[in-house]
């Protein structure tokens, strides 16, 4: 039984539910705020994910920031080496869609030459009525990244940890790949 830790960088545009997101899953689903200050700077929320089928588990250290661009030059240090990355983008926004390769080539110069697994996440499909951006777009997108895809709401408490869970798992999985590579040269 293994305890890791990570970092994970919550990235993406103003207003897409990045803080909803993070402070859903920190509470299990229990509280959903109706309301937010725009986050200006970093956001830290600390949560252990069991990963399925191992008995192993991880702490995820989410840093949630801000997505404006004023906030950027201040990130730079706080991004440094992550070791996980959750983009998120709104569905009823096709801009902040447009911009997540924009926010992965940033998260990605954090961490030159290592893999840094990632997902995708579209928030808000309760608006399903003013949907711009489709799954299967946002999917084709996402495998072309390398990165898994997932839907949620998160002011109807639909599928918010599944993302965290699969970000975990993956890194639980490079976790043991580099264990098995070092007992292999031993």
């Amino acid at each position: 039984m293994v305890k890791l830790a990570a970092k994970c960088i919550l990235a993406g545009d103003p207003t897409v539910g990045k803080t909803a997101l993070a402070q859903v899953f920190r509470s299990d689903g229990a509280h959903f705020q109706k309301s937010y200050t725009l986050t200006t700077g970093v956001d830290l929320v600390v949560k252990t994910v069991p990963v399925p089928d191992t008995g192993d588990s991880v702490e995820l250290f989410i840093f949630d920031s801000a997505g404006k661009e004023l906030f950027t030059e201040m990130l730079d240090k706080l991004w440094e080496s992550p070791n996980v990355l959750c983009l998120v983008y709104d569905v009823t926004n096709e801009q902040s869609f447009d911009n997540c390769s924009k926010w992965l080539e940033k998260a990605r110069a954090r961490a030159p030459g290592l893999s840094l697994p990632g997902v995708l996440v579209g928030n808000k499909t309760d608006l399903a009525g003013r949907r711009v951006v489709e799954s299967a777009q946002a999917q084709t997108w996402a495998l072309s990244q390398g990165l898994e895809c997932f839907e949620t709401s998160v002011k109807e408490m639909e599928n918010f940890e599944a993302p965290f869970h699969c970000l975990a798992r993956r890194f639980c999985h490079l976790y043991q790949e580099k264990v098995e590579v070092f007992h292999s040269l031993a």
